[in-house]
């Protein structure tokens, strides 16, 4: 089978790719290895009719204009304020860590100033910053590097502090205010409908064709392709000839509560400490739905399991460089996304990722000849 453009994952990237390349004339076929479009933040209503995130909350934010308005041509918007809030004990305190976290903790009544300063008494100067360890410490300390990150980032990773590179840690700010919102980008706002109404609305188009429960392994054998959009594991392209490069997977506990309207007082909940799972999140504050009974999520990190998140260490990065080395000598081939670039990105920067890189790849590889799927 003789294909025009191929796009590998029928998530973010793989659905603004096609997307816009049939907007610019190309025939697309979208295949996925998975049942459903919309990759990791694919939603559904469950058995109860409310609509859950199946792999984990997905919070769409960003500063991009150019990212929200091109999405919002594919779905109208809720306004949502992600909050979370971390369980030390029987108490719960904001996250990320901002001036109320350290009143409540410590009893004091601090004010912005009062609370800089107090950073400024704490903190643990690391020169230079290499491992989230050292983010931590230099920013707010032993104490609260050891009640909020220590324990929480030994079970989402896997490892210790000081063996993460500086980026994860860098991620999660501190602030002296009362902003207790995780994020702060101008645009934080929920798809109306979800997620996966959003993909379906960018893969309905005349020349997109979607094949589902459909493995690229398998399916590059018996056909050819003008242009191929990768959004797959880089490694897995090269059918691991390298070595298999690290990823962190998750398994997810979904449970519904009949009799409970509201099961925690915001969207999530972390459990830096005690428990095995490092958070749960109540899908209603997500979505704004209003009726009867709740549904939660409960998140397991497990190094088993479909790849979620590329592990950052050097060593990850340095056998990354050489997989991207090979990538760059594929002809008419083209990686994009969270496992084909092996990079932590947020929804929006794959977004702004697959816009830029099928504009470029559109103008350098026009279409010769029309070809039918």
């Amino acid at each position: 089978m003789k294909i025009d453009v191929l796009v590998v994952g029928a998530g973010f990237a793989g659905s603004v790719i096609a997307e816009r390349c049939a907007a610019a004339g190309r025939t697309v076929l979208v295949i996925d290895k998975r049942k459903h479009i919309g990759g990791n933040a694919f939603d559904e209503l469950d058995q109860h009719g409310v609509l859950v995130h199946r792999y984990g909350p997905h919070i769409f934010h960003t500063n991009s204009v150019s990212v929200s308005d091109y999405l919002s041509a594919f779905t109208d918007w809720i306004p949502y304020d992600h909050r979370v809030l971390a369980k030390l004990g029987t108490e719960l305190y904001p996250i990320p860590i901002n001036q109320t976290t350290v009143n409540k903790l410590y009893g004091l009544s601090l004010d912005e100033a009062g609370v800089a300063a107090f950073f400024e008494r704490t903190r643990e100067l690391c020169n230079p910053i290499q491992t989230s360890e050292d983010v931590v410490l230099s920013s707010v300390g032993r104490d609260l590097c050891d009640k909020f990150f220590r324990g929480y980032t030994r079970k989402q990773w896997g490892l210790n502090l000081s063996e993460l590179s500086a980026s994860v840690a860098a991620r999660i700010p501190v602030r002296t205010n009362t902003d207790d919102r995780y994020f702060t980008d101008s645009f934080q706002k929920m798809p109306a409908d979800g997620y996966t109404k959003l993909f379906a609305r960018m893969l309905d188009h005349h020349n997109i064709r979607v094949q589902l429960s459909t493995d690229f392994r398998e399916f590059r054998k018996h056909s050819s392709w003008n242009l191929l959009f990768y959004t797959g594991q880089i490694d897995e392209y090269f059918e691991f000839k390298l070595g298999k490069l690290p990823y962190r997977s998750l398994r997810f506990e979904h449970k519904h509560m009949p009799a409970v309207d509201q099961f925690q007082p915001v969207g999530t909940v972390n459990y830096p400490n005690e428990q095995d799972f490092t958070r749960i999140t109540e899908f209603k504050h997500l979505t704004g739905q209003k009726q009867s009974g709740t549904s939660i999520v409960r998140e397991y990190p497990q190094d088993e399991g479909d790849p979620y998140y590329p592990v950052p260490r050097p060593e990850n990065q340095e056998l990354f460089q050489k997989y991207n080395a090979l990538s760059a000598k594929e002809r008419s081939v083209l990686f994009v996304g969270r496992l084909a670039q092996y990079r932590y990105y947020n929804m929006d920067q794959i977004v702004a990722a697959a816009l830029k890189t099928t504009q470029l790849a559109l103008l350098e590889s026009p279409l010769s000849e029309p070809l039918t799927v």
